[in-house]
């Protein structure tokens, strides 16, 4: 599916959307079920010495509902000059078949089709999740306009229509909250387990499902457009890639494959040379044929990686491609962005210094008034600490607003000043100075011309940021790295609440791809988790670029290598785990395979295997490789993977910032909160 069917695949879904499809839906699996039904009820008769034509044609029928697939594709794959298992396995069981050996040659076609249904199984699960995203978006929206509501399709709503979602109903499209207040329950978006308070200006996406209360929504993204739909076509690509170590064994296969079918003719061939039988050569031939074939290693790479991805994008991590969670799993170090990574991107008020004769609360709710009509980051947090705080806030006339420096307005007939600190101003130089040297944005309130106060404001750390630079770091073995553009006084302070001890700041976005490249260069694998707006350079310069929260931005979308849909850094130590129990199976499977290929040739060509045992063995390890993969699409992998990742809280380390990442004196930071004190409205 891609972005533009996303709109008419909602408006041809039916009324009564049917279930996700299981096993049984699967036609392979199916035909897998005839096979071993039919093998099931010849040796059934073959055991109760029944008529041996029955038992012939019951093992024929096996031959022909588990073997035609597999026939067909070799064929197919003949026509264009190429060699696959396809064509091997039914060429073998051919050859059981000719020499008798129809039990033997039903038991290979049952147990290739069995496996080949388990790896279809696999990458059907996760396009089954991606039409369950679909399937979320509800058919039809009520759209309000000129005080009316008519009923139209959801595929059909534009950018600004306004729409009511009643309780219970699903959110028709992306849009933000215009009136009204509702839980909403998120968990089809980000794995949120709980729901969502939503007041008016925030944003909904479509497919989320409304609570109890009534919300009236604006249209901010057409259906093509909308988070599900992204999210829908971005699981799709990951599934249609190939990792690195598939593509090397695909291009392997076809001469290896030429191998065993030259290496066949000559166990065939050299035997009768020294008197061994025409038909003893043949089946030893056949055996050879059968066990030399890489089916388990071709195998062995795809499910668990397919599954490991399908498992993240359930709880709220998209990853864009197999060889993105390959190159996860590789890497040795990572490196964080400060703003909008570690932090939550919006400042707060974290101190209030007042001065003699004015208390912290007349102190906060003075520069709350004032902020009171301010649009800008700063305003917005100063009218929130007054709230969160409970206090009572006068009204303000003649705001005014001067860029660069501060606000002023009218409270109670004084004169008040939110501003960056300015010369002159000793009485509250030492305030000033004491929070500028704590890494934190200060500014001054003055009532009636006399500083009143300071108040504090940082950009806040994310509860689990310290969690999640630990387990980072017990992940990888190397200490992550803090690349910011704020500058080193504010850096080093929350560099120590969330125990980094590499420490660059300073940076622009073109330093921050340098600084990626230099870990490159010194041998490392680079994970780097940023905003994906100004970290651009960076996400696409690293090995593996993941973007927190970013999932509504076009350019997060086209620089990231993974997103964090939910915003919560907690889950990159999480990912980082599963990828490399996903290599961990890859690795395993791929020794399980070769070592059951190299066991078998060798018993067959030093004694003699029985027919019926090599089929067992090889095409027993091609379904326990393809079982061993489809293990990381339960539930509880991710639950393992996060146990993996976690640990006890991180260790107070001394912290070193870069010398080289200090700013320069010609050039300014490029932080959101500075230590400066300097306020850019």
């Amino acid at each position: 599916m891609t972005l533009t069917q996303a709109p008419q695949l909602a408006a041809s879904s039916p009324a009564r959307r049917p279930r996700l499809p299981g096993w049984g839906a699967v036609p392979e699996v199916r035909w897998a079920a005839a096979a071993l039904a039919f093998f099931l009820a010849g040796g059934l008769v073959q055991l109760l010495d029944g008529p041996q034509p029955l038992a012939w044609a019951l093992y024929l029928c096996c031959y022909g509902t588990g073997g035609w697939e597999p026939a067909w594709a070799g064929i197919t794959a003949l026509r264009e000059r190429t060699l696959d298992v396809d064509l091997l396995m039914v060429l073998a069981a051919i050859g059981a078949l000719a020499l008798g050996q129809v039990f033997d040659g039903a038991l290979l076609i049952v147990i290739f089709a069995t496996s080949g249904a388990l790896e279809t199984v696999a990458t059907r699960r996760t396009a089954d999740a991606v039409r369950g995203l679909t399937d979320l978006a509800p058919e039809q929206a009520t759209v309000l306009a000129g005080g009316q509501e008519r009923a139209v399709p959801a595929a059909d709503l534009a950018v600004g229509d306004v729409v009511v979602v009643r309780p219970g109903e699903r959110v028709p499209a992306d849009g933000t909250v215009l009136d009204g207040g509702s839980d909403v329950d998120q968990a089809s978006i980000t794995g949120e387990p709980l729901p969502v308070d939503k007041a008016p200006g925030d944003e909904v996406w479509a497919g989320t499902s409304n609570g109890t209360g009534v919300l009236t929504v604006q249209v901010d993204r057409p259906a093509a457009e909308a988070v599900i739909a992204r999210i829908a076509t971005l699981v799709e690509e990951a599934s249609a890639t190939k990792a690195r170590t598939q593509l090397f064994i695909e291009k392997v296969e076809q001469r290896y494959s030429m191998g065993v079918v030259v290496s066949t003719l000559a166990v065939f061939g050299v035997p009768q040379l020294f008197g061994e039988s025409l038909q003893e050569a043949l089946l030893r031939a056949m055996t050879f044929m059968i066990v030399a074939s890489p089916c388990a290693v071709v195998l062995s790479t795809m499910p668990p990686l397919l599954s490991a991805i399908a498992n993240a994008s359930r709880h709220g991590v998209l990853i864009r491609s197999a060889v993105v969670l390959e190159q996860l799993g590789a890497t040795t170090v990572v490196a964080l962005d400060k703003t909008g990574t570690l932090t939550d991107g919006t400042p707060a008020v974290v101190a209030v210094r007042p001065l003699p004769g004015t208390t912290g609360d007349e102190l906060l709710a003075l520069a709350a008034a004032a902020e009171g009509p301010s649009e800008h980051p700063i305003g917005r947090a100063v009218v929130t600490a007054a709230r969160v705080a409970g206090l009572s806030v006068a009204p303000a006339t003649g705001f005014r607003a001067a860029v660069g420096s501060g606000v002023a307005a009218t409270v109670g007939g004084r004169t008040v000043t939110v501003a960056a600190p300015a010369p002159g101003q000793e009485a509250v130089a030492e305030l000033v100075a004491e929070e500028q040297s704590a890494g934190r944005t200060a500014v001054v309130v003055t009532v009636d011309g006399r500083p009143a106060g300071v108040l504090a404001l940082a950009d806040r750390l994310r509860p689990e940021a310290a969690g999640a630079v630990a387990a980072l770091r017990r992940q990888t073995g190397t200490e992550p790295v803090l690349l910011t553009g704020d500058n080193a006084g504010a850096a080093r302070a929350l560099a120590a609440q969330a125990g980094l001890v590499d420490v660059r700041a300073g940076l622009l976005p073109e330093d921050k791809a340098a600084a990626v490249g230099e870990l490159q260069r010194a041998g490392h694998r680079v994970t780097l988790v940023g905003d994906g707006v100004n970290d651009a350079p960076a996400l696409a310069t690293a090995d593996v670029g993941v973007a927190m929260g970013g999932i509504g931005s076009a350019l997060a979308l086209q620089s990231a290598d993974a997103i964090v849909v939910r915003d919560d850094l907690s889950a990159l130590p999480t990912v980082l785990a599963l990828a490399r129990r996903a290599r961990r199976l890859v690795v395993q499977n791929l020794v399980v395979a070769g070592t059951v290929i190299v066991v078998l040739v060798a018993w067959d060509l030093i004694g003699t295997l029985p027919l019926a045992l090599g089929v067992a063995g090889h095409e027993g390890s091609t379904v326990l490789v393809a079982l061993n993969g489809l293990r990381l699409l339960r539930s509880s992998a991710w639950r393992a993977a996060a146990r993996e990742a976690g640990g006890g809280p991180p260790a107070q380390r001394p912290v070193r910032t870069s010398p080289a990442a200090t700013p320069s004196s010609t050039r300014p930071a490029a932080g959101t909160a500075t230590s400066q004190g300097a306020r850019s409205r």
